[in-house]
């Protein structure tokens, strides 16, 4: 078959779940259009290094392989490295591991391939990498996609849902614990920047506090929030607190649990010396509720969800989401609508500039409707 357009998948750093549905989304739209696509192994680098994969770094992505595709998976393309075209580590010719600009590699490997346009999947430090080579001359239209929710421009980003159903299932199951045990559970959720996961799944199974970056939390204020709900008839309360959540008012510190090689790796760290500067996961629901016991008379427990909440199988709303968006970004390249990023305004889909996306959070306001909703159902937010 002749096509008369060719259009390649790039996937960025980091798993999210059911990325299938997003190709699956290109893939059958680029079809219908008489395109051909393919992807590109770990992000860029399989057209940074074409020598290290089959087929010059490219997957074959035609009608036969598509069709075989699990939409709630991820396994079309694997999992991206972590790599940067602009700053790529290799070996010199002194055998000195140094840091060199392959972004024109890229390009030129891209125009090689004959690949007229790069649909990108990303998050992150990706869009700033994603805008550089646009400036650069490549063609390209962006995905958001990341399980925390607090890309800019965009109101649901692809992966969320998945994380946020998750998460709820897992909070459920440690609040039967809570109450069973007749213990305060505090439990840890992704979201460094963001607290949407941590407001949502906490109106879902009715938590006791939320604890989210936007808002620093009075650990003396929520201790004595938490006397009020605390009774012989309700020994037990579960807190969410987002992985970037942070404390006024403490009455100590996290011990410092630093091996001495952690130190070493991080010599330059501006956070306080503990066992969290490298891996921060933790650390928030440590610190509440070494803070909590002292504060209470009840025992305090913490658990951690961490990056457990990225796996499993796609949700239904995550599925029809990145079909969307796949099929919108083909309409967006076939319009020329490049350097721009997908955005799901309900109940559109829209386009704009990736450069108004760059380094911008988005962050719970204080009149939110979920902030409401949490306060009229009695949870504590800390506002």
């Amino acid at each position: 078959m002749k096509y008369n357009k060719r259009v390649a998948i790039a996937l960025g750093a980091g798993y999210t779940p059911g990325i299938n549905s997003i190709i699956l989304g290109v893939a059958i739209s680029a079809y219908k259009a008489g395109w051909e696509v393919v992807g590109i192994h770990d992000g860029f680098e399989g057209l940074l290094f074409p020598e290290k994969y089959p087929n010059n770094g490219l997957i074959d992505l035609s009608p036969e392989a598509i069709g075989k595709l699990n939409p709630m998976s991820s396994d079309a393309m694997g999992t991206s490295a972590s790599i940067d075209p602009f700053n790529v580590r290799v070996v010199n010719e002194w055998d000195m591991v140094e840091e060199v600009d392959m972004s024109d590699t890229l390009l030129d490997n891209l125009k090689k391939e004959k690949i007229d346009a790069v649909i990108a999947i990303m998050m992150g430090r990706g869009l700033s990498i994603l805008h550089k080579l646009n400036l650069k001359g490549l063609q390209s239209v962006c995905i958001p996609r990341t399980v925390e929710n607090d890309m800019a421009a965009t109101s649901v980003a692809f992966g969320f849902n998945t994380t946020l159903s998750f998460t709820i299932e897992m909070l459920d199951r440690a609040k039967q614990s809570a109450i069973s045990s007749k213990k305060i559970g505090i439990v840890e959720v992704l979201g460094s920047q963001s607290g949407w996961l941590a407001l949502q799944s906490s109106i879902a199974v009715l938590a006791d506090a939320v604890i989210i970056p936007e808002y620093p939390c009075d650990v003396k204020a929520l201790a004595k929030y938490l006397k009020t709900k605390i009774s012989p008839a309700r020994p037990h309360a579960l807190v969410v607190i987002a992985e970037g959540g942070s404390f006024t008012n403490l009455t100590e510190t996290v011990k410092d649990t630093t091996s001495s090689l952690q130190k070493a790796l991080s010599p330059s760290a501006t956070e306080d010396n503990s066992g969290f500067v490298i891996n921060k996961s933790g650390k928030a629901a440590k610190t509440l509720a070494q803070e909590l016991q002292g504060l209470l008379a009840e025992e305090v427990y913490p658990l951690v969800l961490g990056p457990w909440a990225r796996g499993g199988e796609a949700t239904a709303i995550d599925r029809q989401l990145g079909l969307a968006y796949g099929a919108a970004t083909v309409k967006a390249v076939e319009e020329n609508k490049f350097a721009t990023m997908a955005a799901f305004v309900p109940p559109h889909i829209d386009f704009v500039p990736l450069i108004d996306t760059l380094n911008k959070k988005r962050t719970i306001q204080s009149d939110n409707e979920f902030m409401k909703v949490a306060h009229a159902l009695g949870i504590y937010t800390g506002i």
